[in-house]
């Protein structure tokens, strides 16, 4: 799907989609509901772009890797007074919560550095943070799709060079299942596992190489059919490696996330600049897909698939990571 790249700041609010990827959520809604909400949407990402000048560019980015547990950390994250979050806050609005992420660097880049800048918090409001706080605060977005996709690191680096990046890896076994999960869950992925996996280098093709020479393309098979290729953290790791420096880079482990999120949240908070003490104890999992078991064949033959990959992450991170039972595959 090519999308023509857009005057500054526009067209919005027409976001990238995927004809294929209706959420459960969203097959359920009532058309007139469908367009109160988009209504709502134009309203306030139009006050929004107004604004966008007096809007800073984000303190921090989480950037993937999807299904690692970035929707949990993020909201946990929010959960620190001195983080502001994206705009409009869901205080202002009649929604469940926050808005995590924009997906700028990937799939809406074609709407503007405008309309990028509309999400974040004005210099109004960290003024008056500062002025009843007496602390300075920070403001970011979580799209876990950057990781992976070929353009993203650069295309933030030209942006937002200053940034500072978060990155969860979760076991790349445990990923790749937990990804064809929520695509089934969705009813976007009618294969078997076994299966899916055996249609991947087919489904995907040439398609990251179509990205990377086409700047407005968007490939949903790339970013949603990708259940092992995500899975595979060094190449992808190594692209950001190469713009930013490592003290600009924060990586943890799922697993460590999943097993005592507030200490590993006080880390990443600490690493912000924030004051880790701060932050309210808070035992959660958002978008957790429902569990369901591996073949343990599968299992084995992932793990073969992996291990060179795991040996090369855990060589660039200069740690060992808690994913247990890798072997050489030779």
């Amino acid at each position: 799907m090519a999308l023509m790249p857009a005057p500054l700041g526009g067209p919005w609010p027409q976001r990238a989609h995927y004809p294929k990827a209706k959420t459960v959520h969203k097959a359920r809604r009532h058309p007139a509901v469908e367009a109160a909400l988009a209504a709502g949407r134009l309203a306030t990402r139009t006050a929004g772009v107004i604004g966008s000048p007096l809007r800073p560019d984000p303190d921090f980015l989480l950037i993937g890797a999807k299904r690692g547990g970035t929707t949990s950390a993020y909201f946990h994250i929010l959960s620190h007074p001195d983080v502001l979050p994206l705009f409009p806050s869901a205080r202002l609005l009649p929604k469940g919560r926050d808005t995590k992420g924009t997906s700028f660097f990937t799939t809406n880049y074609h709407l503007g550095s405008v309309w990028y800048a509309s999400h974040f918090p004005s210099v109004a409001q960290r003024a008056v943070h500062r002025r009843r706080t007496g602390a300075d605060a920070v403001a970011g977005e979580a799209s876990p799709y950057y990781l992976f996709h070929p353009l993203a690191a650069a295309r933030v680096h030209a942006r937002v060079p200053g940034a500072k990046l978060l990155i969860a890896l979760r076991d790349p076994v445990d990923r790749t299942h937990s990804a064809w999960r929520e695509q089934t869950r969705n009813g976007v992925e009618t294969l078997s596992f076994e299966e899916a996996l055996d249609a991947e280098d087919a489904r995907l093709g040439r398609e990251a190489e179509r990205l990377a020479a086409e700047p407005g393309y968007i490939s949903f098979s790339h970013e949603f059919q990708t259940y092992a290729r995500q899975s595979r953290y060094a190449e992808s790791l190594a692209r950001w490696f190469a713009l930013f420096p490592r003290d600009q880079i924060h990586v943890w482990a799922s697993e460590d996330y999943y097993a005592a999120p507030n200490e590993t949240v006080q880390g990443i908070t600490a690493f912000l600049g924030l004051d880790p003490q701060r932050l309210p104890a808070i035992e959660q999992r958002l978008n957790a897909a429902p569990k369901t078991d591996m073949d343990p064949a599968t299992r084995a033959r992932l793990r073969a698939y992996f291990a060179d990959d795991v040996a090369a992450t855990q060589d660039l991170l200069g740690r060992r990571m808690p994913w247990p039972n890798f072997t050489d595959p030779d």
